[in-house]
């Protein structure tokens, strides 16, 4: 038998935040970000994310808890996002999975697996080597050549 999961989502400031409380209050649940941004802490002006003193007392999973330098990702989503559904199905809630990224719900709600395409990050170190070495201008024009 699935647990109960319910969505939230939408583009930004539609009022996700606020029904997302009322929703949590109705049903017992507790909430999961969805937003690629808001897992960062230091990133609360671009990213209208939530303040401890709007929560009203409900528990927000996913919001303020990596660095702005540590990698973020649709897989590194998937697993805490699904982490805090069986921390929150433990406590006999509902999970409410809000934001805006889609990609990320979809990852969830469809379980995708991501691993039969194994990642090869030489590219990216490639990449990454060349932004160092001539600067983040160097890429955006390689970019628009493209």
């Amino acid at each position: 038998m699935k647990q109960p999961l319910i969505i939230l989502t939408g583009p930004t400031a539609v009022g996700k935040t606020k029904m997302s409380i009322a929703l949590a209050k109705a049903v017992g649940g507790e909430i999961i970000s969805a937003d690629s941004m808001q897992v960062y802490r230091q990133m609360d002006i671009g990213s209208a994310k939530i303040r401890p003193e709007e929560m009203d007392g409900i528990r927000h999973h996913l919001i303020d808890v990596l660095d702005p330098d540590e990698a973020f990702h649709v897989v590194r989503f998937q697993e805490m996002a699904k982490a805090a559904m069986d921390q929150i199905y433990g406590r006999h809630k509902i999970p409410i999975l809000t934001g805006g990224t889609g990609f990320y719900i979809q990852a969830v709600l469809y379980d995708i697996d991501f691993t039969e395409n194994g990642g090869d990050s030489a590219y990216r170190r490639e990449l990454e080597g060349l932004a160092r070495e001539n600067g983040p201008e160097f890429l955006h024009r390689m970019l628009a050549q493209v």
